[in-house]
């Protein structure tokens, strides 16, 4: 079997370890393994099958050699190595937000467009966290008749905002537990016992920046150029897994029991949807797989094509870290 040398850009963050332990898991066929990160992570050893790699600094000629590389690092940081990365030879899978709707960089989800990884120019981003999930989710569906609108809400759990995300929560619920003030420095107000309606930046259309990811990116994977998302982010107090709440429209009347059956032979996602028995996706469910659950589907009361569900999927997972490697694979297949 043909090997291949990867490297991992961003490697002591928490998607990039997660990359690690599923290229591990899912057999990725890796000559070398070469864990890229700023200099004061250097020196560090992360264990990969029955070695120890140890962390390289990430500079222009570090990526002489590699075959693929996996981005996990901020946006400027993919920015500013995404040249050397291509000069090197290699194939850039980068998950930040910094080439995703560039015309000449394809946006892949497996599960939906494995196609658009062909096109490549050296360059393949993987989509926003919970626009993987809610299309993985309506996927299914939209190709029994396409998608036309699209309303959703989703609970973002606080590993969305990394490690630091986790650990203020539990600082916040341990300090509630003594009696003590809890202090909030990732997110703006505290989490513990709490909602945050809003993630990232607020713009002019009184939309974030989270909010819009979900139309700009949901109408570039799913080929769908018209197609209007209205979408509120919650962030919210658990720490892993995201759900979405979808009410949609499409072309044509779908019932509920089709769309049940489409989820059923879906990709990538499993149908959870007995309600009367109290059945139905929850993050703590979804967490540390790489399956989207998705159910509560019913009509849409408001509208005569509507239908809505309910989903949740692992954001580190399915959400970053095991799509980018399912690109890796669709680009050794290739």
């Amino acid at each position: 079997m043909k090997t291949y040398n990867v490297g991992i850009l961003g490697a002591t963050g928490a998607v990039g370890r997660e990359m690690i332990k599923i290229l591990e898991e899912r057999n990725f066929p890796v000559n070398e393994l070469r864990l890229l990160a700023s200099a004061r992570s250097v020196g560090k050893t992360i264990a990969f099958g029955q070695k120890e790699v140890t962390v390289k600094e990430a500079r222009d000629d570090a990526f002489e050699g590699l075959d693929i590389v996996l981005g996990a690092a901020e946006n400027d940081i993919a920015v500013r190595f995404a040249p050397a990365i291509t000069a090197a030879g290699a194939v850039f899978v980068d998950n930040s937000s910094a080439f995703r709707l560039r015309d000449d960089v394809p946006l892949v989800v497996p599960e939906i467009n494995p196609e658009d990884a062909k096109w490549h120019n050296g360059i393949i981003s993987n989509p926003n966290c919970s626009t993987i999930i809610t299309l993985v989710a309506l996927n299914p569906i939209n190709k029994i008749s396409p998608i036309k609108k699209l309303v959703a809400s989703t609970y973002q759990a606080v590993s969305g905002a990394g490690v630091g995300g986790i650990k203020e929560l539990e600082d916040q619920i341990a300090a509630h537990n003594k009696g003590e003030k809890a202090e909030n420095k990732i997110f703006a107000h505290q989490i513990a016992f709490n909602l945050i309606p809003a993630i990232g930046g607020t713009g002019d259309n009184g939309y974030t920046s989270e909010e819009m990811k979900l139309q700009n990116e949901g109408r570039k994977i799913m080929h769908l150029p018209e197609l209007t998302v209205t979408c509120t982010c919650v962030r919210v107090p658990v720490l892993r897994s995201h759900s979405i709440s979808a009410t949609f429209v499409t072309e044509d009347y779908i019932s509920v029991e089709d769309a049940q059956k489409a989820i059923e032979n879906g990709l990538g996602v499993k149908l959870v949807d007995e309600p009367k028995k109290q059945v139905y996706p929850m993050p703590l469910d979804t967490s540390d797989i790489d399956t989207v659950y998705v159910g509560r589907i019913r009509r849409d009361l408001t509208e005569e094509n509507g239908l809505s569900l309910f989903c949740c999927g692992d954001q580190i997972r399915k959400g970053a870290a095991t799509n980018a490697v399912q690109i890796a694979e669709l680009l050794i297949k290739k």
